[in-house]
């Protein structure tokens, strides 16, 4: 990984977006820190799209699309997204209707067995806004131990579903689908963007294990300080660092990029 400060400028001034993780890229405690969210207008008043990618529900997505500065927000991973218009709400899933149902009691017999064989495993408290996958806390009340989160993983995989982990949640989930994915539909159907063709013009920001594959599809990548606690889980890690961790790292990202945009050629 290399220092942001090495960005190089002609990549800078060719972003059209910014494509970014949520929990502990611009929260710290869970708390949306106001350095990062001050810099997310900034991007936006430079004339970038936002793209929230996040673990988080599609129930807090669409909060997300409706109140922060954001063209789409993805939720659960890639699950589906969220547009807010002055026209319209428009919502989009990665699974047809049907097949999220199937989906649906495939992790009601992961849930079923994970209280079973797993009681120390809770579930996240913000299931009820869950719509197409299952969460348990890792990290954010409470702490489980490596041995504790392998353990819910092979439970989770033994019954078909996928187990993704970032540094709050485990979540089991049904699909091919990921953050890279997700936002590849969101790009597509909600702001008519191919972002396969624009991967290069595409900047992804993110922190820990569930951005491996956004990470992996996004050339200009960056971390916030606290990836480096992540790497393990990171096949190919971020292209550039911040030396801020959380909120402020995403700042000091953000304030690189725009001070290169607005420098001479």
């Amino acid at each position: 990984m290399q220092p942001i400060a090495q960005l190089d400028a002609e990549l800078a001034r060719d972003l059209a977006g910014v494509v970014f993780d949520v929990d502990d890229t611009l929260t710290r405690a869970g708390r949306l820190e106001h350095h990062a969210y001050t810099a997310l207008w900034d991007l936006r008043e430079a004339g970038l799209l936002l793209l929230a990618v996040t673990g988080r529900p599609l129930g807090f997505a669409e909060v997300i699309a409706r109140t922060w500065p954001v063209d789409v927000a993805v939720g659960e991973n890639g699950a589906g997204f969220v547009r807010v218009t002055e026209q319209a709400v428009q919502l989009g899933y990665h699974a047809p209707e049907a097949e999220r149902a199937r989906h649906a009691a495939l992790l009601a017999h992961v849930r079923e067995r994970v209280a079973r064989e797993a009681p120390f495993a809770q579930l996240a408290d913000d299931c009820w806004a869950r719509r197409c996958d299952v969460a348990w806390d890792v990290g954010e009340r409470v702490q489980l131990s490596a041995a504790q989160i392998q353990n819910l993983r092979q439970i989770i995989e033994a019954e078909g579903a996928r187990c993704l982990v970032s540094s709050v949640h485990a979540h089991a989930l049904v699909g091919d689908y990921d953050k890279a994915t997700g936002a590849l539909l969101a790009g597509r159907e909600a702001l008519g963007r191919d972002l396969a063709s624009e991967r290069a013009r595409f900047l992804f920001v993110g922190d820990s294990g569930n951005d491996a594959a956004a990470f992996s599809f996004f050339p200009v990548s960056a971390g916030v300080a606290n990836v480096r606690a992540h790497l393990g889980a990171l096949p190919c890690p971020p292209r550039f660092v911040s030396q801020a961790d959380r909120g402020r790292g995403f700042a000091e990202i953000a304030a690189h990029v725009l001070a290169l945009r607005g420098s001479e050629t």
